[in-house]
């Protein structure tokens, strides 16, 4: 199968309650799922929506994520491989902020085929938008 997800996370202070939604397309059908959490930060929304996308599917992948974060694009495309090396620090010796949750993305990559694909935020993306409504509809 192939599936496109955009993901999106939200929180209302930083920390807050956040929320987080994705937005799963496998060419016929289109799933939204979100949820909240209460005292989290913006940056582990913007983690748990793809996480969550990726644990609803079933079976090995073509999968496509859309995010208008570069933390996460970033941090899973290029950053992770570093931190593994250095034992799980940052470039500044620090240990690595939501560890938890890029571990968990990490072994959610490593079932499916995944590509990961920036796009601007509040730019007119019909399923961007979508996902930024829903992820935010969740911190209210």
């Amino acid at each position: 199968m192939k599936f496109k997800i955009y993901t999106d996370g939200a929180c209302s202070g930083n920390p807050g309650k956040g929320g987080w939604a994705a937005i799963i397309l496998d060419g016929k059908s289109q799933y939204n799922i979100f949820g909240s959490e209460n005292n989290t930060t913006n940056n582990r929304m913007e983690l748990m929506a793809p996480i969550k996308a990726l644990k609803k599917i079933k079976s090995k992948s073509e999968v496509i994520i859309y995010t208008d974060s570069r933390y996460v694009k970033d941090g899973i495309t290029e950053w992770i491989k570093k931190w593994k090396l250095n034992n799980w620090k940052s470039s500044n010796k620090k240990p690595v902020k939501n560890k938890d949750l890029w571990v968990k993305l990490d072994n959610c990559c490593q079932i499916h085929n995944v590509s990961w694909k920036w796009v601007k935020a509040h730019a007119g993306n019909k399923f961007n938008d979508l996902v930024d409504k829903l992820a935010v509809s969740k911190t209210k």
